[in-house]
């Protein structure tokens, strides 16, 4: 049986639990208001906590997660988050939420080069960030930039953006964000159940949010389901050199050169973008993108990388073939490139035919995730519709 046949056949079960109060043995039951806003169910409380994982996913890349000490993962706030992260009312004028930049159907990222927030005159100035896998980046900073320290401090800042969802100008400010959540008839409600009080707060705020983006771990690639077959922590690295039994020879050429240093003729991807995870590397510097660049970019791992264009922080390449292309013979020389992309003083210049890079870009494509992005789990709760129709 496939490996995401297999996910999506156990997804109901793995992914819903009961939610019972542990004292009164009683099940909780939906309040109106967040039953007739959201497909939200109170006694069936999505399972972000502790997801089912492949083997590989040990203690080697246990040990990446970002999530702090401060604030563990639970379902019920994740679940909170998830209705955060789908909720216009986020935004001044109701017209934007996350999920306008992070659309799941193209892996949490956005087809147009930069996004619109509350209005289209104005748009963002890098491109909007894949999701998937975010948790397995230390130090765990966010954004292109490494600006916010960690995902909480993150989620603040589209928020105060005046182009994204506007708080912070004359249409008012957090407090006034807090307010009108507390206006309506589900967020008392969410906030008491996942927290314990009704409080709404921007530090709860962030903390949600922060374990709802954290949850989404993708691990149920064409890549994943090859590489469960041949993976033994005891094998030579990892057993990620072994042609994988569900690739065609194109895709297997692809994932040599990926895997592979170019000191024995491959493209030496992995040696910053780290599988299982396709995260990037803890001290990767920047990828010589313009030359004499003195910052340090952080890049998305590479899961659902295929699903749409454009890439990099500023979106310059609309295709897949381009960043290969880029790779090969345009990297420029600066002070924070990357060693692992330099050719002793100069920049990296890898003899790639047109089969091989045809070859990467197939590998590439093996690492989109079909079931993370149909995951009721991760789609949007709200009732778009009006309720009972």
């Amino acid at each position: 049986m496939r490996l995401t046949t297999f996910i999506l056949s156990l997804a109901l079960p793995l992914a819903l639990a009961s939610c019972s109060n542990p004292e009164s043995g009683q099940t909780a039951v939906t309040p109106d208001g967040v039953r007739e806003a959201t497909t939200i169910d109170f006694a069936r409380v999505a399972n972000y906590a502790s997801p089912e994982l492949p083997a590989y996913f040990d203690r080697t890349v246990s040990v990446l997660d970002n999530s702090p000490a401060s604030n563990p993962p639970d379902d019920r706030i994740a679940t909170l988050g998830r209705v955060l992260f789908y909720d216009l009312r986020l935004s001044t004028n109701d017209r934007a939420s996350c999920a306008s930049c992070h659309q799941q159907s193209f892996g949490f990222t956005d087809p147009m080069r930069f996004s619109n927030g509350i209005s289209s005159a104005a748009t963002t100035e890098a491109h909007s960030m894949r999701l998937a896998n975010l948790r397995y980046w230390q130090p765990g900073t966010a954004f292109w930039d490494r600006r916010a320290k960690t995902v909480e401090d993150q989620v603040s800042d589209p928020i105060h953006s005046l182009v994204e969802l506007g708080w912070g100008g004359a249409a008012g400010d957090i407090d006034d964000l807090i307010a009108k959540l507390d206006r309506t008839e589900y967020y008392p409600e969410l906030f008491e159940w996942a927290f314990g009080t009704s409080k709404i707060s921007e530090p709860r705020i962030q903390r949600a949010l922060a374990q709802f983006v954290r949850a989404m771990v993708s691990s149920s690639s064409r890549w994943d389901e090859g590489y469960a077959k041949v993976f033994s922590a005891e094998a030579p690295n990892r057993a990620l050199d072994v042609d994988l039994p569900n690739f065609t020879p194109q895709q297997n050429r692809g994932r040599y050169l990926f895997m592979t240093g170019v000191d024995r003729g491959g493209a030496g991807c992995s040696a910053c973008h780290l599988p299982p995870t396709f995260a990037l590397e803890g001290n990767a510097g920047s990828n010589g993108l313009d030359a004499g660049e003195t910052r340090r970019f952080k890049a998305p791992s590479l899961r659902n990388v295929g699903l749409t264009g454009p890439y990099m922080h500023d979106g310059r390449f609309e295709t897949l073939e381009q960043v290969i292309d880029f790779y090969v013979g345009g990297i420029e020389d600066g002070s924070a490139l990357d060693p692992r992309l330099k050719q002793g003083s100069r920049p990296q210049r890898l003899s790639l035919s047109g089969a091989d890079r045809a070859a990467l870009v197939a590998f590439l494509n093996t690492l989109n995730d079909p079931v993370l992005i149909a995951d009721e789990r991760f789609g949007d709760p709200f009732r778009r519709e009006p309720f009972g129709q």
